[in-house]
C-alpha cells in the first residue's frame, strides 16, 4: 500500500461540529464540485465540511506511482487526523471518490469482524466507537465500468492530455439544460478536468479499473445512503438500486435534475438530504455492535453452506442481544423436554436464519415485526419486542410513529391497545 497523502479543503468554518469529508470525481476538483451544497449542509445540516482533492487535480500534487481505491481510502482517514486527530466523521464521495466511501465501510466492517472475534467477546472486550460514522455514496458504485476500458482511457489521456476528455465529460457529466442554467459551475469542473495531470488522471482510471467492492457490501454494518442522478449514464438509476439493495439497511434517492455531479447540479437537494441523513445518524443513540453473529446469514444469504449448529449459535448470541440475557434465561430455565425442540427451532429459525440476514437492520426489524404483533394482537410477544425495539436503537418517538402507521393500516383499537401497552413499558424501561 502506497503510503497516499491528499491535499485537504475546508469548505465551511471549522466550528468543531459533526465532520463530514467529502470527495470528487474523477476529472473534477472538489471544491468547484461541492461548495454550493457545502454552504446548504453549513446552513441545514450543521456539519464541518472537509473535502479532499486526487492527486494531480486541482490544487493537488501529481503522483507519480500507482495507487488503489484502498489506498485512497487510508489516506482519507489519515488526511482526517491532520485535521482532528482520532476524529470520527461521516464520509460522501462522488464516483471514484464513492467507491472510497464504500472502502471506507467495508474497512469498518472488517474491523468490527477482528475486534468482535470469540476470544475477544468472551474476554468481555468493548467494539471502539467506529471512525466512519456513515458514508454517503453519490453517483457511483462498487464496480463501475470495465478494467479494459478504463485502461484505454488512462493510455488515451497519458497520449493525448486530459484536454481530449472535455466534450465527451460534457454530455456524460450534466443533466440536459445544466450548462445553458449554470455556466460559470459547469465552466469550472470542465477547466478542472481540462487541467488535470494527465499521469495522475491515468492512474486513478487504473484504480478505478482494478476495483471490485461488491463481494463485500453484504458486511457493511454503517449507515449508507445512495444517491442517483436520473440522467447518469455512468452510474444508471437501475445500478443505483442494484447497490442499494446490496448493501444492508441502505437509502436510495435519486435526483431527477442530475446526472452524474449531483452536488454541483443539485447542491440544495443534495444538500437537504445529507443533511437529514446526517440528523438520522446523529439522533441514533446505538452502540457500535459486533457484526460476527451476523456473518452467518451474509454466508446464507450468499449461498453458502451453514450448519445447525453454526445456525443455533448465531441465532442464541443475536437472540440474547435482542431481547436480553435476563429474558433468554428466563425461557431457557422453564425448557423441559417437552419444549426443547421448539426452543431450538426459535433459536435457529427465527433468530438464526431471519434476524441475522444481512438485508435489513435491526431497527427496521423490529419496527415491522412491532406492526405485524398489533395486526395479529399477539400482546404478550408485543411488550417483548418495544423492551427490544429500545435495546435495538428506535427512539420512544420512533416506536410511536410505528404505532401510529399501524393504526391506519391495522386499525385504530389495535394502535389504541398498543399505545397503552407501550407507554407502561417504556416508562418502566426509562433511565
Amino acid at each position: 500500500m502506497t503510503d497516499l497523502h491528499l491535499q485537504g479543503h475546508w469548505l465551511t468554518p471549522d466550528r468543531g461540529r459533526d465532520l463530514l469529508v467529502v470527495g470528487p470525481s474523477l476529472g473534477t476538483g472538489v471544491v468547484a464540485l461541492w461548495e454550493r451544497c457545502a454552504q446548504v449542509l453549513d446552513q441545514s445540516g450543521g456539519v464541518d465540511v472537509l473535502g479532499w482533492e486526487l492527486p494531480g487535480h486541482g490544487e493537488a500534487a501529481p503522483l507519480d506511482e500507482a495507487f488503489t481505491i484502498e489506498d485512497l481510502a487510508a489516506a482519507v482517514i489519515r488526511l482526517v487526523d491532520t485535521a482532528r486527530p482520532g476524529a470520527s466523521f461521516l464520509h460522501a464521495g462522488v464516483s471514484v471518490a464513492g467507491m472510497v466511501g464504500l472502502a471506507l465501510a467495508t474497512d469498518q466492517a472488517s474491523a468490527h469482524e477482528q475486534a468482535s472475534a470469540p476470544e475477544q467477546a468472551s474476554a468481555g472486550a468493548t467494539l471502539a466507537p467506529p471512525r466512519v460514522r456513515g458514508s454517503a455514496i453519490v453517483c457511483s458504485g462498487a464496480k463501475i465500468g470495465s478494467t479494459q476500458a478504463w485502461s484505454e482511457r488512462a493510455d488515451l489521456v497519458r497520449r493525448a492530455g486530459t484536454p481530449v476528455m472535455v466534450e465527451g465529460s460534457a454530455q456524460r457529466w450534466f443533466a440536459p439544460g445544466f450548462l445553458e442554467r449554470s455556466p460559470r459551475v459547469g465552466t469550472a469542473l470542465l477547466s478542472n478536468l481540462q487541467h488535470a495531470d494527465k499521469d495522475s488522471y491515468a492512474r486513478v482510471c487504473g484504480a478505478i479499473g482494478a476495483a471490485d467492492l461488491r463481494a463485500d457490501l453484504a458486511a457493511i454494518r454503517i449507515p449508507v445512503a445512495v444517491l442517483g442522478g436520473r440522467h447518469d449514464s455512468v452510474c444508471t438509476p437501475e445500478q443505483q438500486d442494484a447497490l442499494t439493495a446490496a448493501i444492508p439497511g441502505a437509502t436510495l434517492a435519486i435526483i431527477e435534475d442530475a446526472a452524474h455531479l449531483a452536488p454541483a447540479e443539485a447542491p440544495e437537494e443534495v444538500g437537504q438530504l445529507l443533511a437529514g441523513w446526517v440528523e438520522t445518524i446523529r439522533s441514533s443513540d446505538t452502540p457500535a455492535r459486533p457484526v460476527a453473529q451476523d456473518t452467518v446469514g451474509a454466508r446464507a444469504h450468499s449461498g453458502h453452506e451453514v450448519t445447525a449448529g453454526e445456525r443455533h449459535t448465531a441465532g442464541m448470541t443475536v437472540r440474547r442481544e435482542v431481547l436480553s440475557d435476563e429474558h433468554v434465561d428466563r425461557a431457557q430455565s422453564t425448557q423441559s423436554a417437552f419444549t426443547q425442540d421448539f426452543q431450538d427451532l426459535i433459536t435457529r429459525y427465527a433468530w438464526g436464519e431471519i434476524w441475522t440476514r444481512p438485508g435489513l437492520d435491526r431497527r427496521t426489524r423490529s419496527a415491522i415485526t412491532l406492526t405485524a404483533l398489533i395486526a395479529l394482537g399477539h400482546w404478550a410477544e408485543f411488550e417483548m419486542h418495544v423492551r427490544a425495539a429500545r435495546r435495538n436503537g428506535l427512539r420512544d418517538q420512533e416506536i410511536a410513529e410505528v404505532l401510529l402507521q399501524s393504526a391506519i393500516y391495522c386499525g385504530v383499537p389495535a394502535a389504541n391497545h398498543a399505545f397503552s401497552l407501550a407507554q407502561r413499558v417504556l416508562e418502566e424501561e426509562a433511565p
